[in-house]
Parts: C-alpha cells; structure tokens; sequence
C-alpha cells in the first residue's frame, strides 16, 4: 500500500497556534517537505521535532513532487509545510497534491492557522461572501494579467482579500485605489504576535499614510466588495457613454446572444423603448 501526503497547517506567528494533531504527524512521518528548510527546522526544533527534512519550493515543485510521489507509492509517508500557514493556497504544494491524485496517493489535510482566514475573522468586513487573490501579478512581467484582474475586482460585490510584501504595499493600494475607488480596507500584519494590527481605514487614507510611513511586516488587505445596485449603476454608466449601435454590437459579440435579444437587453439598460433602438440602428444605417 502507499503512503498518504499530510498537509500540516503551521503557525503563522504565535507558536502555541499548532495542532496536538500536527505535532504527532509531523513526529511520525518518514519525511517533511518544507518550503524552506531554514525556516523550518526553527519550528520543529522549538518541539524536539527530528523527522528527516527535505526542500520543496515554488522552483522545484515539478521535480521534486515526482520524486516525493514515488516515495509515497514505495508506502513512506509524507507531511508538506510552508513557511507558515496553510499549505497548497497560493503555494507550490497544490502540484504536489495534483501529482498525488493522478498517482492514486492518499491525501489529506490537517486544518490550522490560515492568515487570509484570520485577518478577514478580525477585520470587522462582510465575511459571508468573499474572494481570495492571493498576492496580486507583478507589475512589470505580468502587467497586463495584472490590469486584467484589477478590472475584475472592480466589479467584485464579495469582500475582497489580497496578500502583499511591505515593498509593494504603496504600488499595489496606488493600483487598487485606480482601479476600484475610494473602498474601506482593513489592513492587517503581524497576525497572532504580540504587536497584530488591523488598521480599519480607506484605500485614500491607507495610501496617504503608507506614503508617510514605512510599511512592516507581511500585510493582508481585505476590501470592502461593492453593493449590486453600485455595480448596476455602473454598468449603466458605461453603456450610456456607448451609441445605441455599439450597445447592440457589445450584447450580440461580446455575450453571443440574437438581434432581437440584444436590442430588447439594450432597451432595458437605457430604460428605454424597443422602438427608440429600432429607429437608431436605422439611422445609423
């Protein structure tokens, strides 16, 4: 039989946040893959942990998930940790999981710390609905995917949750002050340590104060979404700022619905008549 992967949540501050569960695992398995075997074996010396490690990381994670797989199907079993947090969201440790699926290689997950979890339970924003993007594309080799997502958020009405470097924070609430407006944000760092901070503010004051004050520590923001009527009203907005022939062309090209359907959804956003599209895609005609 095969061994089983663990997924082993670890803490993202405060060390007393691990699991009795995780600290077993983590003594009874073959082997660890740690993110960074530097980092790690700080956490596992704290708790006399002396389980073999070995590095797996955003730059090996094809490779070495091969060679970490054949070690299961050979029947050793193996815990995956990040640096801290929960492993495989917005990590290399999801192809690990996907190799291990496609090989019939048990996993599992032993739940635990999440800083995006955290920070949204103490920001004091809609926790009901919310989308995670984890850290934004880079602004220079990903520019345009970059733009393309803040375009998205734009409209997003969930709550919304990104991770950022204290180096990047001012670009990013620059970018995001552009794209999505003057939105409330709750900044938080230094999560479960002595010094967390959940800094309750707007994208505008957030800015202004970034600019002044050097940022520390690892943030995640956690954005106020936008209500369904401020999204209608926007969408009006731009479809207003069309002709009635280019708000036809948008339904009939960009969503692939007929004519007839096109010029009616047309009606409806201008709030006016079928007649009045009629008459001017005739004249534009």
């Amino acid at each position: 039989m095969s061994g089983t992967l663990y997924i082993c949540a670890t803490p993202i501050g405060n060390l007393e946040d691990i699991t009795l569960r995780t600290l077993r695992v983590l003594k009874e398995v073959d082997l660890i893959a740690a993110e960074d075997t530097r980092n790690s074996i700080k956490l596992l010396n704290h708790f006399e942990i002396k389980t073999p490690m070995t590095s797996y990381h955003e730059y090996n994670k094809y490779d070495k998930a091969k060679v970490l797989v054949d070690k299961m199907l050979a029947g050793q079993n193996v815990a995956i940790i990040t640096d801290a947090g929960t492993p495989c969201i917005s990590d290399p440790g999801e192809e690990l999981v996907r190799q291990c699926h496609a090989a019939g290689v048990p996993v599992t997950s032993l739940p635990g710390p999440s800083a995006f979890v955290t920070a949204l339970t103490i920001s004091g924003r809609e926790t009901r609905r919310f989308c995670f993007e984890a850290f934004l594309p880079n602004e220079k080799s990903d520019k345009k995917e970059r733009q393309a997502i803040l375009s998205e958020l734009a409209r997003e009405t969930r709550t919304i949750m990104l991770y950022e470097a204290p180096h990047k924070l001012v670009r990013t609430l620059s970018d995001l002050y552009e794209a999505l407006g003057d939105r409330k944000i709750s900044l938080c760092r230094e999560l479960t340590k002595k010094h967390e901070e959940n800094f309750r503010t707007t994208l505008s004051e957030a800015l202004k104060y970034y600019e002044d004050n050097e940022p520390r520590g690892e943030y995640v923001l956690v954005i106020e979404g936008l209500s369904r009527e401020e999204v209608k009203a926007s969408e009006v907005k731009e479809f207003l700022d069309m002709t009635i022939p280019e708000h036809v062309a948008f339904y009939m090209n960009e969503k692939g619905i007929d004519k007839k359907e096109a010029m009616k959804q047309a009606a409806r956003d201008r709030g006016v008549g079928k007649r009045e599209i009629y008459q001017a895609l005739l004249d534009a005609e």
